[in-house]
């Protein structure tokens, strides 16, 4: 037995079992800890689906257009759940498309989508695999653009001119079949409310092919201005003063005038045209004496608005003996004897043909203004073409006058560019004055546009 124990064999078998129980003893206190800090050796494998995730697509964007290809996938990430979640967080991976081959040819093709930049230990799955995409040639375009608004929205009475825009025209960038479609390039004029003065807004700018439907491509500039110029139309008639009731005894109206003497209307041209005059009741029933009054004026059927709503009335009169109206009022038999001077009615009248006709006034409206003098170069525009003018005489000579007998004029010949209040010349006939509302017009020099 000392024999076998003092061998060298035995010693090392003895160290060998020692070296194996040493090693199992500290391996199972390393599990041991592990599992005490929730620690284990095989990782827990899980997956985790990151939903919209955008798509890069490289191509020669300078010479192509590429569509087709969805704006996001989703991916599905298979592995440890420590990376899957570092991975979802950071979302620090690409999904993308490569068609920058140069040697790419144009038209219908099948591309799978790649990723990059994930975690090697991560197993990746898109969806969809794959896209249909179509590859064409970039085309660049010029087109004019035609501004539109919904022309049911304008007031009863009111006309709209023609929508200018700014500029006049766009660049629209797309694949080429795509531009080779565009029937109409709009830009829609937003209006909600009813329209019943000048409109300036921005409008955004749409290619459309035939059937009106909007085509995928780029336009520059994506909006444009739009200027659409509302009016109504007008017509300027006189104001003319009726009298109603009968006048008070011993009170004699001597006239009646009316200030302004004209008043502007406004509605449709059919429901202006029978309109001559304003008619503007005066009662004189309660008349004492000298009287000014503000009186409503009756707005015509069918005519949208007036300039003004009242107007100022000047009455004069006279106080006259009752107890002499009565006896000049009664009739002359025919048998009284012949008197040798004239009764006195004669007499008055006779004094009142020795004096000086009465001044009348007469009212012409609508009279164009016509520039004379215009540079060659320059163009002139008038804020109003037309005016009113009331010419004064005698009621014989203005019966004869007619508007081809007005002329009115402005020299627009000395005066450079800008805008400039310049005096209204005016040449009506011999025998009779003339007042204007205005007896200068604003006038706007502008350099002539080139003809193209």
């Amino acid at each position: 037995m000392d024999k076998f124990t003092n061998s060298a064999w035995f010693m090392r078998i003895v160290a060998f079992a020692l070296a194996a129980l040493l090693f199992i003893s500290i391996n199972f206190e390393m599990e041991s800890d592990k599992k005490s800090l929730g620690l284990s050796t095989a990782p827990e494998i899980s997956t985790e689906t990151i939903e919209n995730v955008p798509v890069e697509v490289y191509y020669d964007r300078e010479n192509l257009v590429v569509s087709g290809v969805p704006e996001t996938v989703d991916v599905t990430l298979k592995g440890a759940k420590s990376l899957l979640i570092n991975a979802k967080n950071q979302r620090d991976f690409k999904v993308y498309v490569d068609l920058s081959d140069p040697a790419i040819s144009m038209g219908d093709r099948t591309v799978t989508f790649k990723i990059s930049e994930l975690n090697e230990k991560l197993v990746a799955t898109i969806d969809p695999e794959y896209a249909e995409v179509n590859v064409q040639e970039r085309v660049t375009k010029e087109f004019s653009v035609e501004a539109e608004y919904n022309s049911s929205l304008l007031e009863e009475g009111y006309t709209a001119g023609q929508p200018t825009v700014s500029p006049k025209t766009v660049k629209i960038t797309g694949a080429k079949d795509a531009i080779e479609q565009i029937s109409y390039v709009k830009a829609n004029l937003e209006i909600s409310k009813g329209l019943n003065e000048t409109v300036n807004g921005k409008a955004t700018v749409k290619a459309l092919d035939r059937d009106l439907n909007k085509l995928d491509v780029t336009i520059e500039p994506a909006s444009v201005a739009v200027s659409l110029k509302v009016s109504i139309p007008s017509k300027t008639v006189s104001i003319t003063p009726k009298q109603t009731g009968k006048a008070k005894d011993g009170i004699r109206i001597k006239s009646i005038s009316v200030d302004p003497k004209e008043v502007t209307l406004f509605g449709s041209e059919t429901s202006l045209g029978d309109i001559s005059e304003i008619n503007l009741p005066v009662n004189i029933s309660k008349i004492d004496g000298d009287t000014e009054l503000e009186l409503d004026l009756t707005k015509p059927e069918n005519v949208q608005k007036m300039s003004l709503g009242k107007a100022k009335v000047k009455i004069r009169t006279e106080k006259v003996d009752v107890d002499e109206d009565e006896v000049t009022a009664e009739p002359v038999e025919e048998e009284e004897e012949p008197e040798t001077e004239p009764k006195q009615e004669e007499k008055e009248q006779v004094i009142e043909e020795d004096e000086p006709a009465a001044i009348e006034s007469k009212t012409f409206s609508n009279i164009k203004i016509v520039p004379v003098g215009i540079q060659e170069d320059k163009d002139a525009e008038l804020e109003s073409d037309v005016t009113s003018i009331t010419l004064l005489g005698e009621a014989d000579d203005l019966k004869k006058i007619t508007k081809d007998d007005i002329n009115l004029t402005v020299d627009v010949s000395n005066l450079d560019e800008g805008t400039h209040d310049v005096e209204l010349v005016v040449n009506v006939p011999e025998g009779v004055d003339w007042e204007l509302d205005s007896e200068t017009v604003s006038v706007t020099i502008t350099p002539k546009a080139e003809e193209t």
